[in-house]
């Protein structure tokens, strides 16, 4: 009956330490899971903050104040300007 009683004993020690390391693991998988989750979000809004950026960078009148000053272009003089009509029939 001693033996059996040890064995029992053993069991469910065994049994306790198996769940109180998952319980830990799953714990330390969900504190990791929520972690990722935050940075995604982070990564999100910085997306977001890039392409809000982006569309700044590329506006008409930023492009065309960059070509005034920097490369010193300018609009041709309408009297330069030469129009192409497209050939009836053609494609």
């Amino acid at each position: 009956m001693l033996r059996t009683n040890m064995v029992f004993l053993f069991f469910v020690v065994f049994c306790a330490l198996g769940v109180v390391t998952s319980q830990h693991k799953a714990r330390k998988l969900f504190q990791e899971l929520e972690a990722e989750q935050e940075r995604a979000k982070q990564l999100d809004v910085e997306f977001g903050q890039l392409q809000l950026e982006l569309s700044t960078w590329a506006t008409h009148p930023r492009i065309e104040k960059i070509a005034k000053e920097r490369l010193k272009m300018r609009a041709p003089e309408t009297a330069r300007l030469l129009v192409a009509k497209p050939v009836e029939g053609a494609q």
